[in-house]
């Protein structure tokens, strides 16, 4: 887009531009300045983010309200934007783009009694939605026509198409704003034969047949199509129009370019083509685009890496390949586009080193390949690169030094290296770059202090996340210019006097959390900071600092020492501004009430907070309160917080029955966390229509239940936590028809019945469920045969397309500023999870009274981790199918009444780290090798039969004796040896016997002897306590 609007603006038109600015010497008739003057007035004037954003940042045309200017009894032709002829003083032209103009645009405005006019651009306006009136068709002496992105929207008149004098027209619309009609796009074709510059950008054209471009007028050099969502093979003569050096099919998935070859006679000097799919035939003739300047071909796939085609244009000057798959490294041999001023190779799948050759490009300004899979170091030739501006190859995973040379750069303006693994000292260049603005090298592992700054031009400089040590150097509170100072992540130390930050006018952001500084603050702020992060700062109370920080709209004070009361003077730090306040993990004890009007989070968890529970203003977004002892009642205003989405008051002692509103909230609520409180009485029974609820955990308080179908209203509940209550109640089946429920616990409850579905519907349930949670409770039957074939996530059949490591990740501020969190017994073991890792995979059916046997079926879960049927009153066999289950980490079976031998192949499971299956009825030798060779004895105790390692008793493992061969009579037995083998036996046995009788009556018990005939007694009387306790025990913890 930048470079899109830059050639337009200044390479293709600067002629129409230069003609806007120009006026006649000659005073404009009185009634065509009536007429603007009434046009003036059908809009108010209002400044846009897009005119800011396309108009000043990226064309470099300052917006501005230009009819400020036109005043009555004033010359028209000396206002801004209005252009008169020479000797008529007729108004041949107005410029009013980027001018601020707000409104619907009449379509009986006056400006169509300006029957002279020749140029006219409104673009860069906002008309409201409006429609192009069809009387601009009667604009006929009309040769340029620019009305993009004005906020016009419907149908583009078929009067358009009347104005045959066209030179240029511009109507590109917003993503899809406008539509074509097939008729009136044929017509605009047909009749605008002196057009040379078209550009329809976004307009959608989906019901269009591209073949209507076809008989475009050959004078045409400019033509623009980007995003238009054109279908179907789009005419090739237009790549082969004489004069066209303009071309952009940006955007249009949708279209056939095959068969398309470029030849030696083309003209092009700007080619877009990203998102649009070609042959490897039409790469290959790329090469052929001798004059070509500007080439894009982001977001395809590039099969066979960067094609020898694309680096031998000569002539080529930007060349942005971004979003792509290019599945190889660069070529390290020699780019001929020596001319190349701009390089974006970024997000495309890039690996290897970076090439040495890219030190040839001594032209180049912008080199960006962010994002990619690139390693090992950082070339020497890059030095050579004297005129870039913009260096970015953040995101790969690069190593070693940054190369260091003394002049290097001298024209750099923005570093961005950050997400690496270089290391080493910081560069000396950079402090001395005399262009450089803006430093981004978080998030690697330098090392050493940081030195002096010499260049006063820094703007930003961003070291979070390395192993930097030492103290700051002065130099950095002399950088007049500094915005942004993040050093956060650092192994920095010293003392930092606050009012140093004085010197520093400019800056608005400040992070030195995570380091070893020592802070001190005697005076009030002068420094209009808007963010301060001072996380893990050894900060004792609030900085005095702070009290002048009236602008201030985030600040984190986390992780110090701060305790006591709330003081009353942080109440106007920020009082309007405010929108992020993060006190949490210190040691505050009271904080009455919420005093910033416009917060929107507030984070006060784990502190010691005493007292009722602060209701939050009415702007908050997310309120954080866990981990505190506030106690009392929650009231019921807290529903009046419309926009709250993250409510978390989990580990306090709040009592009473849990507000019923939070069921009408949960269409703007999205995480609900009441964990561990004192909460009684039952779940909200409604939750309204268009529930946002994607974490729901109600864990750890009295409440009865039931939990009601409402919640089917919340199709996004990814989480439901209900475990550790009194809810009675059978199994809520209808819940296997959440779609995206990930995580269900209803441990430890009063639930009963069976878990077998008696619906013949054929619709998967929990198709996405990895974390299934059902232990201690009275639930009974066999186990649910019909769910485990439905976790298709643990099965498999759903691939899991997140890149999210994490559940529940909130986008906030960071990408872990709030997950899932969640209890569960891994390995034998209470664990909480902070964070719910979203490859755990976990089913946890113990302490019930399922019987029956395990089904064949539980052998699909193939990325099951974790697996536990304990004290239930299964039997049977252990299936030979748990094999299959190579991710498996934990299993236990353990008091059950299991039968049969250990099936071998689970010595196969590669992961598995954990096995019970005591107190069962299993016999035969124990698996040998592997993993079995890892567990101990408390694995397989209270199974009377099983022997071998690591139990004491030994497998008799006798050879199988030969068959018995019987004589033709049958009458002779043809054994080796019989009744002697067994006298000898005997014989021994009587000797050895009266041996140690002998030896014990001598010398007394030896107490070897003694300790293994009463352990072997003590076990088997706590087994038969155990037998006992299993056939009489009620639910457990």
């Amino acid at each position: 887009m930048v470079s899109y609007l830059f050639l337009c603006l200044f390479l293709f038109f600067p002629h129409l531009y230069a003609s806007f600015s120009s006026s006649g010497s000659h005073s404009c008739s009185h009634p065509e300045a009536a007429s603007l003057i009434q046009f003036k007035n059908s809009f108010s004037i209002t400044q846009t983010w897009f005119a800011a954003l396309y108009c000043d940042e990226i064309a470099g045309l300052k917006s501005y309200p230009k009819t400020n200017s036109w005043k009555e009894g004033t010359d028209c032709c000396s206002w801004d934007g209005v252009t008169c002829h020479h000797l008529n003083a007729h108004v041949i032209a107005l410029d009013l783009s980027c001018s601020w103009l707000y409104g619907n645009f009449p379509s009986n405005t006056t400006l169509f009694l300006l029957p002279h006019l020749q140029k006219l651009n409104l673009a860069y306006n906002d008309f409201n939605h409006s429609k192009i009136p069809s009387e601009f068709g009667r604009f006929e002496s009309l040769v340029y026509l620019n009305l993009s992105r004005a906020w016009f929207v419907g149908e583009v008149p078929s009067q358009v198409s009347h104005l045959s004098k066209l030179v240029s027209l511009d109507l590109s619309s917003w993503i899809y704003d406008l539509t074509f009609d097939k008729h009136a796009l044929e017509g605009l074709v047909q009749n605008l034969t002196e057009v040379r510059h078209l550009f329809l950008d976004e307009i959608n054209m989906s019901s269009i047949n591209p073949h209507v471009f076809t008989n475009l007028s050959s004078s045409l050099r400019s033509l623009s199509l980007a995003g238009c969502d054109l279908q179907g093979k789009f005419p090739k003569n237009i790549f082969y129009l004489p004069n066209l050096n303009f071309l952009n099919l940006g955007g249009n998935q949708n279209i056939n370019l095959d068969h398309l070859k470029f030849n030696r006679s083309s003209n092009l000097e700007y080619l877009d083509l990203k998102w649009v799919s070609f042959s490897t035939e039409f790469i290959d003739s790329v090469d052929n685009l001798k004059a070509l300047k500007y080439l894009d071909l982001s977001g395809n796939s590039f099969f066979q890496g960067l094609s020898v085609s694309i680096t031998n244009l000569s002539s080529l000057e930007y060349l942005i390949i971004r979003d792509a798959n290019l599945f190889a490294g660069l070529p390290d041999s020699t780019w001929s586009p020596v001319s190349l001023k701009f390089l974006d190779l970024s997000h495309s799948n890039l690996s290897g080193p970076v090439p040495r050759s890219l030190g040839n490009l001594l032209q180049l300004t912008h080199l960006d390949l962010s994002m990619n899979q690139l390693s090992g170091q950082i070339p020497l030739s890059i030095l050579n690169l004297t005129q870039l501006e913009y260096l970015g190859i953040a995101g790969n995973s690069l190593e070693g030094s940054i190369p260091d040379e003394v002049t290097a750069f001298p024209n750099l303006i923005h570093l961005d290296l950050s997400e690496n693994l270089l290391n080493g000292t910081l560069p000396s260049w950079l402090y001395t770059a005399p262009s450089l603005k803006e430093i981004y090298l978080s998030q690697n592992q330098f090392s050493g202090h940081i030195k002096k700054f010499q260049s006063k031009s820094l703007e930003l400089i961003d070291l979070r996340n390395n192993k930097l040590q030492g103290p700051l150097p002065s130099s950095i509170f002399k950088l007049l210019n500094l915005t942004h100072l993040f050093l956060s992540s650092n192994n920095l130390s010293g003392v930092i006097e606050f009012s140093m930050l004085s010197n520093l006018p400019n800056l608005k952001h400040l992070d030195l959390s995570y380091n070893s500084l020592s802070l001190t603050s005697n005076a009030t702020s002068t420094v209009n900071l808007k963010s301060l992060l001072l996380s893990s700062c050894n900060l004792s109370e609030f900085p005095q600092f702070l009290k002048g920080l009236k602008s201030l709209e985030s600040l984190d004070l986390s992780y110090n020492r701060i305790e006591g009361k709330f003081p009353q003077w942080m109440q106007e730090v920020g009082n309007d501004s405010l929108t992020y306040f993060n006190v949490s993990h210190n040691s505050l004890t009271e904080f009455e009430q919420i005093p910033w009007k416009n917060i929107a989070v507030l984070d006060l968890s784990s502190n010691l907070i005493r007292g009722n529970l602060p209701i939050p203003v009415s702007t908050i977004n997310v309120f954080l309160i866990s981990n505190n002892s506030f106690n009392g009642e929650v009231s019921s205003l807290i529903c009046n917080v419309i926009s709250l989405q993250i409510l978390d008051l989990s580990h306090n002692n709040l009592s009473g029955i849990i507000p019923q509103c939070f069921g009408n909230l949960s269409n703007s609520l999205e995480f609900l966390n009441l964990k561990k409180n004192k909460f009684y009485g039952t779940i909200p029974p409604t939750f309204a229509k268009g529930c946002y609820l994607s974490n729901l955990n109600l864990n750890g308080n009295l409440l009865e239940g039931p939990l009601t179908p409402s919640i089917l209203n919340c199709q996004g509940l990814e989480v439901l936590d209900l475990g550790n209550n009194k809810i009675n109640d059978t199994f809520p089946h209808w819940l296997g028809s959440l779609p995206q429920l990930q995580v269900l616990v209803l441990k430890s409850n009063h639930m009963h019945g069976s878990l077998c579905v008696n619906s013949s519907k054929s619709s998967p349930f929990f198709s996405k469920i990895q974390i299934f949670d059902l232990s201690s409770n009275y639930f009974s039957g066999p186990l649910p045969v019909r769910y485990i074939n439905s976790f298709k996530a643990i099965i498999n059949r759903e691939k899991i397309g997140s890149t999210v490591s994490y559940m529940g990740v909130y986008g906030g501020r960071d990408s872990s500023f709030y997950t899932y969190s969640i209890g569960i017994v891994m390995k034998g073991q209470y664990m909480e999870l902070v964070k719910i890792f979203t490859m755990w995979m976990i089913i946890d059916l113990s302490n019930n009274q399922f019987e029956g046997e395990i089904p064949k079926v539980i052998g699909k879960l193939n990325l099951l981790k974790g697996l536990n049927l304990s004290q239930n009153n299964l039997n049977g066999g252990i299936p030979t199918s748990i094999g299959n289950l190579t991710s498996l980490e934990w299993l236990d079976l353990s008091s059950n009444r299991f039968s049969g031998t250990i099936p071998n192949r689970l010595a196969d499971l590669p992961f598995l780290s954990s096995l019970n299956v005591s107190e069962n009825q299993l016999h035969g030798q124990i698996p040998q090798g592997k993993q079995f060779n890892t567990f101990g004895n408390d694995s397989y105790e209270g199974n009377k039969g099983l022997c071998g390692f690591p139990v004491s008793k030994g497998c008799n493992i006798i050879e199988p004796a030969a068959p018995n061969v019987l004589e033709k009579d049958g009458s002779k037995s043809n054994i080796a040896f019989g009744w002697k083998v067994v006298l000898i036996g005997y014989g021994c046995g009587v000797v050895l016997g009266m041996s140690v009788g002998y030896v014990v009556f001598r010398t007394g018990k030896p107490k070897w002897l003694v300790n293994l005939v009463e352990n072997q007694h003590e076990k088997r009387r706590r087994r038969k306590s155990k037998e006992v306790n299993h056939g009489n025990r009620r639910r457990r913890i």
